[in-house]
């Protein structure tokens, strides 16, 4: 995700008749087991750059914990608002990540590629010794960490993108991604009725097809958690705290949905999941960055979180969501969620 204070966009993006278009990432460099790219998995070479706000990265936060990377790939968290050099370490004593001793992400890409004229967008892989960016491929990063990270993993991680599953897994994904995923983008910076409207009924039909395939199963493919959870989840959880208002998809709220409330409460309550999500930086980000969208800044004070925390009973359905694997430990320390942005 990138966008400039006052900026239209989110994501490297394009507006041709009057429609969002997500442009693909520029740095597709990949980190891998054999390093074949020039980044070879190493412990402690690299940090991952996110914002809390941002549903691209928040798969990084979830796969990450999900794995038990924390101990081998830092995390660096900017401010949820931007200034015109897009993100910024203004969380962090002094303005500058404590690793890379830089105050903007935007560095990273300097140094990687000087003048280069695209958007900053996180996630983000830094390598940490040259202080360059390796990559903001948020679609290939996750499934990177699931099968090339494999020699860091914890012990009783589970398989993410399970190898007899994947045809099924990517297909489900690919609906996902279009109608919702960047759906919800489509309708809210659309600049044209027409636009709009087509985007927005793409969303709420493949909610609705989606929800039909959650009423007799707990997971979207097989009988644990996928990728492809991790993907849905990362816009459910947003929904009814900016998307549903801010950006205008407001056929019903996913609260007023009872297969897909509960599968989100289910997939939250999961530790790795809602252990990751600040409700505090998603809202002040998108309200008060999209000035083109919410010229007056202002944040809603709802919607009340409580209900994140209630009973969801979809384990009657069976599965297992770790598989043979376990659940991750606590949070390491300093990665915790402030308490305004938890239910």
């Amino acid at each position: 995700m990138s966008a400039s204070a006052g900026s239209p966009a989110e994501g490297n993006a394009s507006y041709g008749h009057k429609e969002f278009k997500r442009s693909k990432s520029h740095f597709a460099d990949r980190v891998t087991a054999d390093g074949r790219d020039g980044w070879p998995v190493e412990a402690g070479r690299y940090r991952l750059v996110v914002s809390r706000a941002c549903p691209w990265a928040g798969r990084a936060l979830v796969a990450r914990r999900l794995l038990g990377l924390e101990s081998a790939l830092s995390l660096a968290v900017t401010d949820p608002i931007q200034d015109d050099r897009s993100w910024r370490f203004t969380l962090d004593p002094g303005g500058r990540d404590p690793v890379l001793g830089i105050r903007f992400l935007s560095e990273a890409y300097d140094a990687r590629e000087s003048g280069y004229p695209g958007g900053v967008s996180v996630p983000a892989l830094v390598d940490v010794p040259s202080g360059k960016l390796v990559t903001n491929d948020y679609q290939q990063i996750t499934l990177d960490f699931t099968t090339e990270w494999t020699a860091l993993h914890r012990e009783g991680a589970p398989d993410l993108y399970p190898e007899p599953l994947r045809d099924e897994i990517d297909a489900v994904m690919e609906g996902i991604y279009r109608d919702v995923n960047n759906g919800v983008y489509r309708a809210g910076f659309a600049s044209e009725q027409s636009a709009y409207e087509a985007a927005c009924r793409d969303v709420f039909r493949r909610l609705e097809l989606t929800s039909e395939r959650l009423a007799r199963r707990r997971y979207l493919v097989g009988e644990t958690i996928t990728e492809a959870d991790i993907r849905l989840f990362s816009t459910l959880v947003r929904f009814d705290a900016v998307y549903h208002g801010h950006f205008k998809c407001n056929r019903w709220k996913l609260s007023e949905d009872p297969v897909l409330w509960a599968y989100a409460r289910d997939l939250f309550q999961t530790p790795g999941f809602g252990d990751t999500i600040d409700f505090d930086h998603i809202k002040r980000h998108y309200y008060q960055v999209h000035a083109g969208i919410n010229p007056t800044g202002v944040v809603p004070l709802g919607p009340d979180l409580a209900g994140w925390l209630t009973p969801h009973h979809r384990a009657e359905l069976g599965g297992r969501p770790f598989g043979d694997g376990t659940p991750p430990g606590p949070v390491p320390a300093g990665e915790e969620v402030h308490a305004t942005g938890r239910p």
